[in-house]
């Protein structure tokens, strides 16, 4: 497949994302995500986050694997979390699992630096090289505990977790910057919910549930 079969795929995807949106009215409170981030899930070419065995399913709107048992997240959830942010050009962002960047590079075209730790070392290795290849440089990947965050560039006006802890990290909680946003799904893994969190200027916490998701579990590292 060429750049152009890839770009009429992407407008399909945008399209299908669109129409997923109107479906879940009811939950969402709205039927449009905002036109930014539609821009840019229009812009991100998620065949270069794929399997090169998933290319031609890489604009499904659907959830692909990618490696060490993970997947790459459907483009509707990757739109939704993106738009619950409420991204301004200038934000530091945190991200909690990069798996190969995606949805850090979607976060790059509509935020300032992205911070985003991965768990896995062969995850985090293919996301850097994913990443620049694209010349998304405003991206940072490292290795860690997604739980801790990442403290050193701390606070974050916006934070976004792409694996589900049974609740939400303290730290993670801690690194938010007063009036800034998370979102994060949380639960056991049959009653997830994709939770935003604000705090406001006072730093008190608020989070409202906006609909059932299924994740995989955000891990700890192995002890030793």
């Amino acid at each position: 497949m060429d750049e152009a079969e890839f770009a009429l795929l992407r407008q399909r995807m945008v399209a299908e994302v669109t129409v997923h949106t109107v479906l879940q009215t009811g939950r969402l409170g709205k039927a449009a995500l905002s036109r930014r981030v539609m821009e840019a899930m229009g812009r991100v070419p998620r065949h270069a986050f794929v399997r090169t065995d998933m290319l031609r399913a890489a604009y499904a709107d659907m959830p692909l694997p990618s490696d060490c048992g993970k997947t790459i997240s459907q483009p509707f959830i990757v739109a939704l979390m993106t738009d619950l942010l409420e991204l301004q050009p200038g934000d530091r962002v945190l991200e909690i699992g990069t798996g190969w960047g995606y949805q850090s590079a979607v976060l790059a075209e509509l935020a300032g630096e992205v911070w985003s730790v991965e768990l896995l070392e062969p995850l985090a290795a293919e996301a850097r090289r994913r990443l620049a290849a694209l010349g998304y440089g405003k991206v940072h990947v490292r290795v860690g505990d997604g739980r801790a965050g990442w403290p050193e560039h701390a606070p974050y006006e916006k934070i976004i977790v792409t694996a589900a802890p049974d609740w939400v990290p303290v730290p993670l909680l801690e690194q938010l910057k007063p009036g800034g946003r998370m979102v994060i799904p949380a639960g056991v893994a049959e009653s997830q919910q994709l939770l935003l969190i604000e705090k406001d200027a006072q730093g008190r916490l608020a989070s409202r549930a906006v609909l059932p998701v299924r994740f995989s579990m955000l891990e700890e590292p192995e002890p030793g």
